[in-house]
């Protein structure tokens, strides 16, 4: 049996990585995003609601929660008017979409690494338990 060493299986995880980057869910979060930082509105939108928290993190610090209030109002309104906007949520589902694919790339490896554990110690898949841990369950008892 193949002992590949922590920096082989680093080096497939980088091609793995290059190979994701080149798929079309990852090509259409790059042209919605590149789509976001072109439009002026946005921008501004987005310049000010920066803005807007950084007054909120003052106001917060020295207690005055009614202009906190306020400032927080302004940029829910200031938010859900870029919500409303169809390349940002282009952008969002795009966002879930690639997590999606990044989710699905993490949890195949991790099942598929259980599973060759079990499958090469002869142990269950059915019931996820390794050879070892089968053999001592079933071992012997000393009377």
């Amino acid at each position: 049996m193949a002992q590949y060493t922590k920096e082989e299986v680093v080096s497939k995880a980088r091609e793995l990585a290059k190979m994701i980057a080149e798929t079309n869910e990852v090509d259409f979060f790059k042209r919605a995003e590149a789509q976001i930082n072109e439009n002026q509105k946005i921008r501004e939108k987005v310049a000010s609601i920066k803005s807007l928290q950084k007054q909120a993190v003052n106001f917060q610090h020295y207690g005055k929660h009614e202009a906190l209030k306020q400032v927080e109002a302004k940029i829910d309104a200031i938010q859900e008017e870029l919500d409303e906007i169809p390349v940002i949520q282009e952008f969002k589902e795009s966002q879930l979409v690639v997590n999606d694919l990044l989710q699905l790339v993490a949890n195949t490896i991790s099942n598929s690494v259980t599973n060759e554990i079990i499958t090469s110690t002869d142990g269950d898949l059915l019931s996820g338990e390794t050879g070892s841990k089968l053999k001592n369950s079933t071992g012997s008892s000393c009377h």
